[in-house]
């Protein structure tokens, strides 16, 4: 595996390592995103196994210790497992969540109490602004949500778009296709009757950047690529209730 790390926005870093086992051949790309201000937040801790590389990655941009929020969608090894680890390495951290994931789950597995966040809260980083989305069952995760960076534009979208190989830090080709095929093999998000009008608030924020945890980040037609994906779930819903909906 190889960890790289790349600015893809002003103060936005994408740190990736392609895991060529997960996807095979072409492989799968778990992407951590270094907000950089003056409190500066990794938004997903990544897997406690790859944590070496990522903070590797991480340290050549800032100290460690510098870090003093984490933060993550939901609950799963690739967007928590490390979260302890960072903890440790950042003694000044405090891990932040949506209100309902701390308190189903996340003040009791990290070391240091949690900050739960209210939805569409701010959190004022110094020079970078976050705002927080819950986002139940969406990507998937009743606890699931999103982050906002506001002075950059940029949506922190989890598993939305997902797509393997491996990929440029930053494209501007379509990402909406890809990320419904891989969707189309995975059926890894959770659709419900909520998924095309929480995607539909998400475009409603008009970001310039989504922040994909696996493939491309890209500046192409962000809120169209949202409402795309808002229709093709829609679709799927209605698909699957059958002729009469």
């Amino acid at each position: 595996m190889t960890t790289r790390i790349d600015e893809i926005a002003d103060g936005i870093y994408r740190i990736s390592t392609l895991v060529k086992e997960v996807s095979p051949p072409v492989g799968f790309t778990f992407n951590q995103f270094l907000i950089m201000a003056d409190a500066p937040m990794l938004f997903h801790c990544g897997h406690h196994k790859m944590f070496p590389a990522i903070a590797e990655a991480v340290a050549k941009v800032m100290p460690l210790d510098r870090l003093r929020w984490l933060g993550f969608s939901h609950v799963e090894a690739d967007e928590c497992g490390a979260l302890n680890d960072w903890l440790a390495a950042a003694p000044n951290a405090t891990a932040v969540h949506g209100a309902l994931g701390c308190n189903i789950w996340l003040r009791d597995i990290a070391d240091r109490p949690p900050r739960a966040l209210g939805d569409n809260e701010v959190l004022d980083l110094g020079g970078k602004r976050v705002r927080n989305l819950d986002t139940p069952h969406l990507p998937h995760g009743w606890d699931a949500g999103l982050i906002y960076e506001e002075t950059t534009g940029t949506l922190f979208c989890s598993d939305l778009f997902a797509h393997g190989g491996d990929v440029p830090a930053l494209t501007e080709s379509d990402i909406v296709a890809p990320g419904i095929a891989f969707e189309s093999r995975s059926h890894a998000m959770s659709l419900t009757a909520a998924t095309a009008p929480s995607l539909r608030r998400l475009a409603a924020l008009e970001p310039r950047l989504l922040a994909v945890m696996h493939g491309s980040s890209t500046t192409r037609n962000a809120a169209a690529s949202l409402t795309a994906l808002a229709a093709h779930c829609e679709r799927e819903v209605r698909s699957a209730l059958g002729p009469a909906h």
